[in-house]
């Protein structure tokens, strides 16, 4: 990958232009910014998976309320949705199931 000479060059460079004192410093600011970024991400993919679990609870009981909702007065007919690009009203007398 790097041979040691890039290396002790990259090093020696790096010296140059921070100074000797400043370089630990450097490095341990980065391993906190390295350490407070994974705990951020930690964090979001704790909200993102809470936020996908109520999403499926709130579709799962959308469905039920739905299916719940297919017939009216116990008779097994389904209920009148409007047309949900229009919004115009489905049909006045839905069609009775096949029995």
């Amino acid at each position: 990958m790097f041979s040691p000479i890039e290396i002790a060059a990259v090093v020696g460079v790096a010296i140059l232009v921070f100074g000797a004192d400043k370089l630990p410093k450097l490095a341990r600011s980065a391993g906190q910014a390295k350490k407070e970024f994974m705990v951020g991400q930690a964090e979001a993919d704790v909200a993102a998976e809470r936020a996908r679990d109520e999403a499926r609870r709130k579709a799962e009981a959308e469905a039920s309320a739905a299916a719940a909702a297919t017939s009216v007065n116990g008779v097994g007919q389904p209920a009148v949705v409007p047309n949900p690009l229009t919004g115009a009203p489905g049909p006045t007398t839905p069609a009775r199931p096949l029995e």
